[in-house]
């Protein structure tokens, strides 16, 4: 009798530990939402280091990991070599572009095809960055693939417009050090939403109000110019 009452105790704390887990999946989900989003919205900002340093920070372990989901290439060897390759294209073509910039046109320049495809790359990178995001912990990867394009545009569109913004008012040896500056951004969201995720989020509310206050500067510049007409 005592053995059995041993085991049917182990039983019931077996029991009881399991029936504790479920309350906790509603944290880890809001903490996973918190990495994904936060990801996805940095490659959308620049499209390359984002992935690389999740990637890189996958391999070790260190804060994520997408080993055992099927997202598992992000950290590959082949895939973070990929990522450094367009890197380097990204920056001679982004220099190239600025060494072409007339001061004449004080400095304004719309975005061209080389800002679309960049798009169009952190558009795919933010959806399986997200959904890499939520499969570490089981949860369901479609999610991510659905919102993650939807946070790496509204990152795209929010700091695009706002880099697009103050490059107006440089010069062209400038672009240099305003796309350091983005660099650094993504970089440093990238870093918070892998070891922060709740603070990760607020960058939503952060993009949605530079996007809405940049809409509403481009109608009052409209607006005075039909004025003066």
């Amino acid at each position: 009798m005592p053995c059995g009452e041993a085991f049917a105790g182990v039983a019931a704390l077996t029991s009881s530990a399991a029936g504790y887990r479920p309350s906790h999946l509603p944290m880890s989900l809001f903490v996973d939402i918190g990495t994904g989003a936060g990801l996805a919205s940095a490659t959308g900002v620049r499209p390359v280091l984002p992935p690389l340093l999740a990637g890189a920070l996958a391999r070790g372990d260190v804060g994520i990991d997408f080993d055992g989901t099927d997202f598992s290439f992000l950290e590959s060897t082949g895939f973070l070599g990929a990522l450094v390759a367009m890197g380097v294209v990204v920056f001679l073509v982004e220099r190239s572009a600025a060494n072409r910039r007339s001061p004449d046109l004080g400095g304004r320049v719309g975005r061209g095809p080389v800002e679309i495809l960049a798009a169009v790359v952190a558009l795919a990178l933010g959806a399986l960055l997200f959904a890499g995001a939520l499969a570490d912990n089981g949860h369901p990867a479609w999610v991510g693939l659905l919102f993650g394009p939807l946070c790496a545009a509204l990152g795209w569109l929010a700091i695009g417009g706002l880099v697009e913004r103050v490059r107006a008012r440089l010069a062209p040896d400038q672009d240099a050090l305003l796309t350091a500056y983005a660099d650094l951004a993504a970089l440093a969201l990238a870093a918070i939403a892998v070891f922060v995720p709740p603070l990760a989020l607020l960058a939503i509310p952060a993009f949605v109000v530079l996007l809405a206050g940049g809409r509403r500067r481009e109608g009052e510049k409209y607006a005075g110019l039909r004025i003066l007409r």
